[in-house]
């Protein structure tokens, strides 16, 4: 068990159900794999694609210092490579391997798409669990007129922070999402959303605690 107390971890809880949207999953015309450091991302992507949840898929990212060294080729090359070999087929993927943040990952796909002739009219977007609010509040301000879903796999934060084993990785990424909820928005980069006293106050707790690593200069 790594040096966090229980103080840390719930604080993280509560961001952890902060950032989940629990959106349904549906049919939509494609969807869009936002790159991180979590495979699982990628894995969720395919079980939807077998589903008959959306007919294509694009998979988005370069690289980040929390992901070189596990995906050296970029995060999207590494996300296609997984899709197909679950089953995918490669002329069913699309790759974008040049986005660094969120909001590249939206307007190149959105580029990329629209080079080929496609304008999806709804979207599902796949990002690890705890990244679905800022990807989905940065979609609706990027790419207006686009019914977006949520969509990542559904793990308890417990379970997740045991497969990622990671700890500390994993409570400086969300204390770094939750910053961006703000920030992005008062830059101009996503909608508002509403952010609860609790979710402030355990965020505080943890950025005093030294969870800084991912944080933004406000």
């Amino acid at each position: 068990m790594p040096s966090i107390t229980e103080q840390q971890l719930d604080d993280a809880q509560s961001l952890w159900d902060y950032h989940q949207l629990h959106h349904e999953p549906r049919r939509t015309d494609v969807a869009i794999g936002l790159g991180s450091h979590d495979l699982g991302v990628a894995i969720h992507a395919a079980d939807l694609y077998q589903q008959g949840r959306f007919p294509l898929i694009v998979f988005t990212g370069a690289n980040a210092p929390t992901t070189v060294d596990r995906f050296p080729d970029g995060e999207a090359v590494h996300y296609t490579r997984e899709a197909i070999a679950r089953g995918v087929p490669a002329d069913h993927i699309r790759t974008e391997a040049r986005a660094t943040n969120t909001g590249e990952n939206i307007r190149f796909t959105r580029d990329l798409l629209g080079a080929e002739g496609i304008h999806p009219r709804s979207a599902t977007l796949i990002t690890r669990p705890y990244q679905q609010r800022r990807a989905y509040a940065t979609a609706r301000k990027l790419w207006p007129g686009i019914d977006f879903t949520g969509s990542a796999q559904r793990l308890d934060f417990r379970t997740y922070l045991d497969e990622i084993g990671d700890y500390t990785k994993v409570l400086n990424m969300l204390v770094g999402d939750t910053q961006r909820i703000w920030v992005y928005a008062d830059r101009g980069f996503a909608i508002p959303q509403d952010v609860p006293t609790h979710v402030r106050r355990a965020y505080d707790r943890l950025r005093t605690d030294g969870f800084t690593q991912r944080l933004l200069t406000e």
